[in-house]
């Protein structure tokens, strides 16, 4: 194997790569000859098929992942005799026409000197789990099971309300015909707030005009930045009527029996596993900017903050499609408006990464099991989703790496200086 290194940036490195043609044969020739064993052909007794029908059925193929295995092996090797400590993915394309000649094209990781997380100053929220927020979590459970009857009194906040609307802007009428219908519930904010709150003190059949601003943006063309005067009717008025907390409803949520205690036991063992994972995150976020702060002016790989940004664009790109909306045709600079957050995500990465190799930090197997017996616990079949994760190497590494992050820092909170700040359940759990 031959392998040159030229400088095309700071942070940057060129591999020219030419793999050995000898090399190459013999690890053709050794696996064509062990499928030649193995192989059944039809016409062929077992291990007797032919050379030539074996290459003829099998070489590119063959050849093809011999040629893959060898570049992977001559980039490691030309990585490690050149003591490089790559970042992200390399880049790696044919030069020229040879088969057998790379060009791999890596971003390094920065030198950020000695990093001492001792001087880094971190608040560490703290929360834990009170009967009231079980309580609460058993009334948000009943509200998800509502039903609604109707009523003859006027609407109030928590009915649900059909609605006929129209506006008037400029003597347009809009609609032109007719009126808008639906279904509001008051204080959902399921309408703009001024037009759902004239829904308060109306009973079924009645209606109230009222002038409506709205705003510059909104998504009425006709209506947006202008004064409407808005009409809107009752159609119906209909109240909640909360489900009894009885052993019918707790075997709804699967708690065999219908005890109550089992349940506030569940009900406390989901809520810890929400307030754990509500607490990493805020730490980490702390520990990230104190983190960002610190090293702000260490120069990043380029190519890697780029590919962050437009990663966090097609993500956003896929939450809006599974929202069923459409983000319409992208600019191909959109992910420009990303970059200032890849940065910051790519500099605690690495960061926290070297922070592992200086101290020798290793991933702990039983953190890794518990998390994962943790995230298989909120299934119905848990020892179903533990076996997925163990059958899918993609799965269990990107497992593997959350736990590792989360281990870190774990270790740079407990060094750094830090106090300890309070939180009710509630506090702790919003983003």
């Amino acid at each position: 194997m031959q392998a040159s290194i030229e400088t095309t940036g700071t942070l940057e490195r060129r591999l020219s790569i030419t793999l050995p043609e000898d090399r190459l044969q013999s690890l053709v020739a050794g696996r064509l000859a062990e499928i030649g064993r193995n192989v059944r052909i039809k016409g062929f007794r077992p291990g007797k098929v032919p050379a030539k029908v074996v290459e003829q059925r099998f070489g590119a193929q063959v050849r093809g992942e011999a040629i893959e295995g060898l570049l992977r092996e001559s980039f490691d090797s030309a990585i490690r005799s050149n003591e490089l400590r790559v970042a992200g993915m390399p880049r790696i394309e044919k030069a020229g026409e040879s088969e057998l000649e790379f060009v791999a094209t890596v971003d390094l990781v920065p030198e950020f000197g000695e990093i001492d997380v001792s001087k880094l100053t971190v608040v560490r929220d703290v929360a834990e789990i009170t009967d009231a927020d079980i309580e609460q979590m058993i009334e948000n459970l009943r509200l998800q099971r509502r039903s609604f009857v109707p009523v003859s009194r006027a609407a109030k906040e928590g009915d649900l309300v059909a609605v006929e609307t129209f506006s008037v802007v400029d003597g347009e009428r809009l609609p032109a015909e007719g009126a808008e219908k639906g279904q509001v519930l008051i204080g959902g904010g399921m309408m703009f707030a001024p037009i759902e709150q004239a829904l308060v003190g109306l009973a079924k059949g009645e209606e109230k005009t009222l002038d409506v601003d709205f705003p510059a943006d909104w998504r009425v063309a006709q209506l947006a930045g202008k004064t409407a005067q808005v009409t809107v009717k009752a159609v119906d008025v209909a109240e909640a009527v909360l489900p009894e907390v009885d052993a019918e409803f707790i075997k709804s949520f699967g708690v065999k029996g219908g005890d109550v205690e089992q349940f506030r036991v569940d009900i406390r063992t989901n809520l810890q596993r929400e307030l754990k994972g509500a607490l990493m995150n805020r730490l980490r976020r702390e520990v990230g900017e104190q983190l960002i702060a610190a090293y702000a002016h260490i120069e990043l790989p380029a190519r890697l903050v780029e590919n962050e940004a437009r990663n966090m664009l097609a993500q956003q790109l896929e939450q809006i499609r599974r929202q069923g909306g459409n983000p319409g045709e992208i600019p191909a600079d959109a992910h420009n408006g990303f970059m200032d957050a890849a940065r910051k995500r790519v500099l605690v990465g690495l960061l926290v990464g070297e922070i592992a190799r200086l101290n020798q930090l290793r991933l702990e197997p039983a953190r890794l099991n518990e998390t994962l017996n943790l995230i298989a616990s909120t299934y119905e079949e848990p020892e179903q989703v533990v076996e997925m994760y163990r059958k899918d190497p993609q799965m269990m590494q990107n497992l593997q790496g959350r736990v590792m992050e989360e281990q870190v820092i774990d270790w740079i909170a407990e060094r750094a200086q830090h106090t300890e700040r309070s939180l009710s359940f509630q506090e702790a759990i919003r983003p």
